[in-house]
């Protein structure tokens, strides 16, 4: 009978074997900058490689340094992460840069917990950072790995997950030991159909074995998506459009967006977009739905209706949170997706 010291030596002589020919060239594995890495494995959260490949080369290219990324405005670093989604690992990245100019001497540092104590870095993105840039036996366990070790060992614990993951990473090879894991869950071992035919650990997996394949661990606390109405204005002047900054804190952080906001229960569109004008709203007139979005925010599926809507004379804009921005400017500002999406409709090329 297999011991499981056999079983674990098994699944990373073939995983790393796998790895090395199989592996897909992607621009942070040619990276040898220890910022670079970070970067990459920050903005892969919760997103897929084939969206992150050009906001990483394009990041880069304006940061190319954890100096310049603390240095920059952060109006600049919300436009280049325009897009991306999660707006808050932004913010974090450049708030993580200014405390490691200031606390580590301009270099990430080597230690799990000076790291952790970063903003933005939590157990995987330390995982990762300590094993593929510093190449300590460190496991880091994203969506992918997890779905692969549960399966490979048929896990109903994440105690027996966090420990087997521990023990899995080999001491020599660490960081592409967890690419090879997060790359087989990605390309191969997928959530809902796993191409098991492909899997050059199949022969070690107990799913597999047991025909639980699709038995996995329950989401850590992951809410159910809400579905929400929340009605956009497009206001109009001059060939200006009116955007709103969003506040510091909370969803879309700091983002630039077309007014509008979430209908309460019970309440009529057109009274949310009323009240979501922060006192604007006797001065402004919905007169026509431009079309109907879809878009989804963290645990948010929306429907946003688009109005176009007219100006009551002139608008008392009294802040800074407020401004009247060209088309041409557009671009420059970090505007959410949302109103990238709504845009198109009230404006065409």
């Amino acid at each position: 009978m297999q011991s499981a010291h056999d079983k674990q030596r098994r699944i990373r002589r073939a995983l790393l074997r796998w790895y090395d020919r199989r592996r897909r060239d992607l621009p942070w594995r040619r990276a040898r900058n220890p910022y670079a890495i970070w970067i990459a494995e920050t903005m892969l959260q919760q997103t897929q490689v084939k969206t992150v490949v050009p906001y990483y080369l394009r990041f880069l290219e304006a940061f190319p340094t954890i100096e310049a990324l603390a240095k920059a405005r952060r109006d600049k670093v919300l436009a280049l992460w325009s897009g991306l989604g999660y707006y808050r690992r932004a913010l974090n990245l450049q708030s993580a840069a200014k405390k490691i100019i200031r606390d580590h001497g301009g270099k990430l540092p080597r230690d799990w917990r000076a790291l952790r104590a970063l903003p933005g870095i939590g157990d995987y993105t330390a995982g990762a950072l300590m094993s593929i840039v510093f190449r300590r036996r460190y496991p880091a366990l994203d969506g992918n790995a997890r779905r692969v070790i549960t399966r490979l060992f048929s896990l109903a614990t994440e105690h027996e997950l966090r420990r087997i993951a521990a023990e899995l990473v080999p001491p020599s090879h660490p960081g592409e030991f967890n690419q090879a894991l997060m790359e087989l869950g990605s390309t191969v071992c997928l959530p809902r159909n796993p191409l098991c035919p492909k899997c050059p650990v199949a022969a070690c997996c107990a799913a597999r074995k047991s025909g639980m394949v699709h038995r996995l661990l329950p989401s850590r606390g992951k809410s159910p998506a809400r579905k929400i109405d929340w009605p956009l204005a497009v206001i109009q002047k001059n060939g200006r459009i009116l955007l709103r900054r969003r506040p510091d804190s909370g969803i879309l952080a700091g983002l630039w967006e077309l007014p509008g906001g979430e209908k309460r229960n019970g309440e009529s569109l057109k009274a949310a977009l009323r009240r979501h004008l922060d006192g604007l709203g006797a001065r402004v007139m919905a007169e026509s739905v431009a079309g109907v979005i879809r878009h989804s925010i963290t645990n948010r599926n929306i429907r946003a209706p688009v109005y176009r809507c007219r100006r009551r004379g002139k608008l008392p804009i009294a802040n800074r949170q407020w401004r009247w921005l060209a088309l041409s400017a557009l671009e420059r500002y970090p505007l959410s997706a949302m109103s990238r999406k709504a845009l198109k409709l009230v404006i065409r090329p």
